[in-house]
């Protein structure tokens, strides 16, 4: 239970952290506008489409570790 909790406490700490994720041609272009909505935007949407792959990779290493940790079920005769 505590490692789970853990878990949870550094995915809260991890997802409250700021991130910007443009490169360094759209950041100049974006910074130009006066109320930066647009450079926002952009901003969550490479993060969010960043996070995709990571996430599906911890379901699959996830689903991995669980089944490598079940006991072998099958009877010997």
């Amino acid at each position: 239970m505590k490692k789970k909790t853990l878990l949870i406490l550094i995915i809260l700490f991890i997802a409250s952290i700021p991130v910007e994720a443009q490169c360094a041609m759209c950041r100049a272009v974006l910074e130009s506008e006066e109320g930066q909505k647009t450079a926002k935007g952009i901003n969550n949407g490479i993060v969010y489409l960043m996070i995709i792959p990571y996430v599906l990779i911890g379901v699959v290493g996830y689903l991995i570790y669980r089944n490598k940790r079940k006991p072998n079920t099958i009877k010997k005769p």
